[in-house]
C-alpha cells in the first residue's frame, strides 16, 4: 500500500490519481483506492480539506498522485442577480451549509429541505452530478454533520 503524507506544488511525473468525494477529502487518515486500483493511505496534516487538482506524494519514492473532486450530488442555485443570490447564501450560511461559491451560482451537498428553502426566496435549484469545492474559509478546515456548533467555513455573518 502507498503511504501518501504530503502535499506537493508540482513533480515530474505524476504517477496516478485518486477520485474522492468531499466527504473523503475532509478526512486526513483515511484509506483509499486509486482509480487503477491500487490501495494508499493518506496521512495528512489534520484540518486541511483536499481539492481537486492537489498533489500528494508517498513519504518515500517517486509516487504522486493527483487528487480529483468527485461529482456527487449537490444542489445548484444559479442567478444573475447578485443580490437575490446573496440573500440564499446568508440564509443557507445561517444553517452552517457549506457552500461552494462561484460567480453566478452556489452550490451545496443535496438536501430537499434547504431546496426548499431556497425555492421560497424565489430562486430555482437545479440537483446534479457535480464535484462539490465549498469555500474552506480562514482555517482551511472541513464541513461537519449538521450539529451546531461553530466551525470556520465560510458563511455570510450574522448578528
Amino acid at each position: 500500500m502507498i503511504l501518501l503524507t504530503r502535499r506537493v506544488t508540482d513533480a515530474e511525473h505524476v504517477s496516478g490519481t485518486v477520485t474522492l468525494s468531499l466527504d473523503t477529502r475532509i478526512k486526513s487518515r483515511v484509506r483509499v483506492t486509486l482509480d487503477d486500483g491500487r490501495e494508499a493511505g493518506l496521512m495528512l496534516e489534520r484540518g486541511q480539506l483536499l481539492r481537486g487538482g492537489e498533489l500528494l506524494a508517498a513519504e518515500q519514492g517517486a509516487e504522486v498522485i493527483r487528487v480529483l473532486a468527485a461529482a456527487e450530488q449537490v444542489s445548484t442555485v444559479r442567478c444573475a442577480d447578485p443580490l437575490l443570490l446573496a440573500r440564499a447564501s446568508y440564509h443557507l450560511g445561517n444553517r452552517h451549509v457549506p457552500l461552494q461559491i462561484e460567480a453566478g451560482f452556489v452550490r451545496y451537498q443535496h438536501d430537499h429541505v434547504l431546496d426548499e428553502m431556497v425555492r421560497g426566496l424565489g430562486l430555482q435549484v437545479s440537483v446534479e452530478q457535480a464535484p462539490f469545492e465549498p469555500e474552506a474559509g480562514a482555517y482551511q478546515s472541513a464541513p461537519h454533520s449538521h450539529a451546531h456548533t461553530d466551525h470556520p467555513f465560510v458563511r455570510v455573518a450574522h448578528h
